[in-house]
C-alpha cells in the first residue's frame, strides 16, 4: 500500500497533522481539503485512493460530499464524525461510505481502518476478475464491472455498496445468506458496523427497484435466517 494516495478531507488542522505525522510513517502520500468543495475538486482532480472525509465541514458537510463523489466513483471512504450518534454512523454508510471513525480516535486505529478499507477494495477487485460480471434477470440487469444497474432498461442510482450486495445475492439465486454473512462478504471481515447495515441497504435496494408482478425474482426475507435473491422459474 506504499505511495497510495490518501486525500484527508477535515477543517481542523489538529486532524490533519496527526493523521499527517502518522500516513507518512506508513508510507502514503497525503493530500488536504479543509473544506467540502476543495474536497470535490481535490477528489477529481487528484483521483486519490482513498477519502478520509470529515462530516462537518464548512461549504458543503461531508455528507453532501460523499453523496457527490458516489455518483461519479467508487473511491473508499472512511468518515470522520465527532458526535458518536447512531444516526450519523447509519447515514455516512448509507450513503456509500465504506467505514466511520468517531472523534476523538487513535490515529493508530484510523491507520488500521485505512488499509482494511484499501485491502477490501483490492480483494473485492480481485474477486471480480475472474467471475461473470453481468448479470441479466426478465427486467433487470447488473452489471459489477461497469458497476449499473438497469430496471426495465432504464439506469438506477445505486451506491457501490447496494450494487455489490444485490450482485452478490442475484449471483446466488435461491441461496439463504445471513446478515453476517453478508457483512463480512460484502464489507469485510474486519468491518466495525452491525448487521443494522445489511437490513439498511436491503430496504433501500429493494424501494429503488420497485418490482412488479411480470418480474420472477425479488429480495425475500427469511425470517430468523437473512436474505435471498428468489427467481421462480
Amino acid at each position: 500500500m506504499a505511495n497510495n494516495l490518501i486525500l484527508i478531507a477535515d477543517d481542523d488542522k489538529n486532524v490533519q497533522e496527526i493523521l499527517q505525522i502518522y500516513l507518512k510513517k506508513e508510507g502514503f502520500n497525503l493530500a488536504f481539503a479543509d473544506d467540502g468543495e476543495t474536497t470535490l475538486k481535490k477528489a477529481r482532480e487528484l483521483k486519490p485512493d482513498l477519502i478520509v472525509l470529515d462530516i462537518m465541514m464548512p461549504v458543503l458537510n461531508g455528507i453532501d460530499v460523499c453523496k457527490q463523489l458516489r455518483k461519479e466513483s467508487d473511491v473508499p471512504i472512511i468518515m470522520l464524525t465527532a458526535k458518536g450518534e447512531d444516526v450519523d454512523k447509519i447515514l455516512g454508510l448509507e450513503i456509500g461510505a465504506d467505514d466511520y471513525v468517531t472523534k476523538p480516535f487513535n490515529p493508530r486505529e484510523v491507520v488500521a481502518r485505512i488499509k482494511a478499507v484499501m485491502r477490501r477494495s483490492v480483494e473485492c477487485r480481485q474477486r471480480h476478475t475472474n467471475v461473470k460480471k453481468a448479470i441479466s434477470y426478465p427486467g433487470l440487469e447488473i452489471d459489477i464491472d461497469n458497476y449499473y444497474v438497469k430496471l426495465d432498461g432504464k439506469e438506477v442510482p445505486m451506491t457501490p455498496k447496494e450494487i455489490e450486495l444485490l450482485w452478490y445475492l442475484a449471483s446466488n439465486c435461491n441461496k439463504v445468506f445471513t446478515r453476517e454473512q453478508l457483512l463480512e462478504e460484502i464489507w469485510g471481515y474486519d468491518y466495525y458496523g452491525d448487521i443494522r447495515t445489511v437490513d439498511t441497504h436491503i430496504k433501500r435496494i429493494r424501494a429503488k427497484l420497485s418490482k412488479r408482478e411480470s418480474h420472477p425474482w425479488d429480495i425475500r426475507t427469511v425470517w430468523g435466517v437473512g436474505y435471498k435473491f428468489e427467481v421462480n422459474s
